[in-house]
């Protein structure tokens, strides 16, 4: 377990490196003026020089890369000159939205995904099967922008209409200000997400639970007596859910990077709606932040998914 542990951990620290090493190369090689760029296109000639000295554009340029990673290294993901403050502020004061949507809706899309996954696995070539399939197929089909306008029309806007204002239309409203109305204005967006994520979450349970239930163990399992309860959720399911714990990891990894669409459709200012910002406004320092911390992310959630491997499959700690 422990020599697993480490394995991870070093090929996830390799990769965040050389993340590092092209976010170094696309963004203070590539451009012609490096510090003209972070300063932002409205930087007066004393900012740009400020700039320069600040981040020593004039050394070598492993200099200028050691400096870079020993800055990522303690936290210091550099200052937004277009807004005046550190990138680890701006991301601070926005991330608890992202967070909040995210595992929201991971709940919500596991739920929904899992559930209609068991049932069309043990009633095959049914209507069930076939209504899931359908589920599946029509809701993966959906852009989460299409679904988000429809969602804002009949819940929010139609309701308002009618004098029923229980879906706020945008805004975010901190837990701890008020729970009643954190989930109220991210109910929409937890739906928009989840549907439109649950139909591979279907399709992979359904999958994985049919060819587990045609195996030779089960049939043996059954023949023994073992009930079908305990033969579908403890022996079908979870061989099932490996795959699921792989898709989780990938989604809520890349997610809590941002989830741009969503995040700008239902007016939530999280890190998805200022990477938005930051490409239009050409804030450089934000946009580094935002694809690095992304990359951590990625690289978290895959860490957590090999840990459940080892209770889905303890197989895996002989690896």
């Amino acid at each position: 377990m422990t020599r697993l542990v480490l394995k991870r951990l070093a090929s996830g620290i390799i990769v965040l490196w050389v993340i590092s090493v092209a976010v170094f190369a696309l963004f203070f090689i590539a451009p012609n003026d490096v510090a003209q760029k972070i300063a932002g296109r409205q930087a007066t000639p004393l900012t740009v020089a400020l700039v320069s000295k600040r981040l020593g554009l004039n050394r070598p340029i492993l200099d200028q890369y050691g400096a870079f990673a020993w800055h990522l290294l303690h936290g210091n993901l550099g200052y937004s000159y277009y807004n005046s403050e550190p990138v680890v502020s701006l991301i601070g004061s926005r991330i608890g939205v992202t967070f909040s949507l995210v595992l929201g809706g991971a709940v919500l899309w596991l739920a929904i995904g899992i559930t209609t996954g068991v049932l069309a696995a043990t009633h095959p070539r049914s209507v069930i099967d076939k209504g899931a399939t359908f589920f599946a197929v029509f809701f993966y089909s959906m852009p989460t922008f299409l679904l988000g306008i429809i969602l804002l029309y009949f819940l929010f806007y139609q309701l308002h209409l009618h004098g029923i204002g229980i879906f706020p239309g945008s805004g975010y409203v901190p837990f701890f200000q008020s729970p009643i109305g954190w989930a109220q204005h991210l109910i929409l967006p937890w739906i928009a997400v989840a549907l439109t994520t649950a139909a591979t979450y279907t399709r992979l349970t359904r999958g994985g639970m049919l060819d587990v239930l045609g195996e030779d163990y089960i049939r043996t399992a059954r023949a023994k007596g073992v009930s079908e309860r305990r033969v579908t959720y403890q022996h079908a399911l979870r061989a099932a859910l490996i795959a699921v714990v792989t898709q989780l990891g990938i989604d809520v990894g890349v997610l809590l990077g941002g989830a741009v669409v969503t995040e700008n459709v239902f007016g939530l200012p999280g890190l998805g709606q200022l990477a938005v910002q930051s490409v239009t406004q050409q804030d450089l320092p934000v946009i580094i932040g935002i694809v690095m911390l992304a990359a951590a992310f990625v690289v978290l959630a895959n860490f957590a998914v090999d840990m459940f491997y080892v209770v889905l499959d303890p197989r895996v700690r002989a690896h």
